[in-house]
């Protein structure tokens, strides 16, 4: 977004959210898969500035971006935490589902003519990286780093 002469300029992409090392679990397919993350939000974040009739047009087509990628980087880190084991596991899964739950529901009611919904889904989007990410995957990748440490984990282990 740029303004020259009190005009509003958004050709330029934004970043709502900017992906931070803190967010970093050390495992570098999740932490790739996060980026993707930030790159969606960003990306229906630019389609809203654009106005309504972009920020419609471009929901659907981030929203079948956004359940493509919940359903891999979720299945990811679901087989990663079964296979190390992790002991919060199932309180994870809670939390993924509830994404994916809101997702499902954020489109339901766009597709009910609800066009508020991708202004609201772009802050759900934030808040999830800047809490769940942030906070709670970070708490797996300090059991993977204890585990590494003890010698009870190891970097094949963590591929697969």
């Amino acid at each position: 977004m740029n303004v020259k002469n009190n005009v509003i300029n958004y050709d330029d992409d934004y970043s709502f959210v900017s992906w931070d090392d803190s967010f970093a679990t050390g495992i570098l397919l999740i932490d790739n898969q996060h980026k993707e993350l930030v790159n969606i939000t960003n990306e229906l974040f630019n389609a809203c500035l654009a106005g309504k009739d972009k920020a419609g047009s471009a929901f659907k087509e981030i929203m079948a971006h956004m359940v493509d990628y919940v359903k891999l980087h979720f299945t990811t880190e679901h087989e990663l935490m079964e296979r190390i084991q992790y002991p919060d596991y199932k309180n994870h899964k809670v939390q993924h589902d509830g994404l994916i739950k809101h997702i499902l529901g954020a489109a339901d009611e766009f597709s009910k003519g609800n066009k508020f919904i991708p202004n609201f889904f772009v802050r759900t989007l934030k808040e999830w990286i800047l809490s769940h990410v942030a906070v709670y995957d970070k708490d797996y990748a300090l059991f993977v780093q204890d585990q590494k440490k003890k010698g009870l984990l190891t970097d094949a282990q963590l591929e697969g």
